[in-house]
């Protein structure tokens, strides 16, 4: 099996992953170009989402070559498997996964394993993480990577959990290196009213806060 190819321009752009969790196949339709007419790049469709390989197809489908389309949510090889088989160029785990991480490494997969602790981030990037998904990040907040960050700043951190436009700033400040961003992006209440306009005008918010954090530092 051939993986997706993964843009790593589009990544280290704009290194925001909005993540889709739950979502029908109708609202992903109006959802991810609704996203992508706001700046984002980077997207990821969870596993336990119901049809997630259909819905990895769909936004890879909507994205083209303008961004990059992952797997979220997956801990077991066949999940990867599936994953991969959908188009999913790369992939992420709500914890670290050693099989999963090793699969993706030896696949040249990019693959982002979600770990909290000194000793799990490190394993991770010792397994071949591309970088350590920090999950989850509202816990410890801010604080916690720039901790983290003084003895590992080699490895690149992705705080998820509780990034919000207000907070993206502070994580980068505090050494973050990429932003998962799920609910704060994603509302269910605003798909299911059909506010796709308001989507687009959050994307460009995260944007907005990503560079203006960006020239900060």
């Amino acid at each position: 099996m051939t993986p997706a190819p993964f843009h790593h321009a589009h990544f280290r752009e704009l290194p925001v992953v909005g993540i889709l969790r739950f979502f029908p196949a109708d609202q992903v339709k109006q959802l991810v170009p609704a996203a992508l007419a706001g700046g984002l790049r980077n997207l990821e469709i969870t596993m336990n989402s119901a049809g997630a390989e259909d819905l990895i197809r769909l936004a890879c489908d909507l994205v083209g070559d303008r961004g990059n389309v992952g797997a979220g949510t997956v801990t077991t090889l066949a999940e990867l498997d599936r994953a991969l088989g959908a188009g999913a160029s790369f992939v992420v785990t709500p914890a670290v996964v050693p099989e999963v991480i090793r699969a993706c490494v030896e696949r040249s997969v990019p693959v982002m394993p979600g770990a909290m602790t000194p000793t799990e981030i490190l394993t991770a990037w010792r397994l071949g993480a591309t970088l350590v998904k920090v999950f989850p990040a509202d816990q410890l907040g801010p604080a916690h990577i720039r901790a983290v960050k003084a003895p590992f700043p080699e490895i690149p951190l992705m705080p998820t959990g509780g990034v919000t436009v207000e907070t993206l700033p502070a994580f980068q400040r505090a050494g973050a290196d990429a932003f998962g961003v799920g609910g704060p992006l994603f509302d269910a209440q605003r798909a299911t009213a059909g506010d796709w306009e308001w989507f687009t005008r959050q994307a460009a918010r995260f944007v907005a806060a990503f560079r203006g954090s960006e020239a900060k530092t």
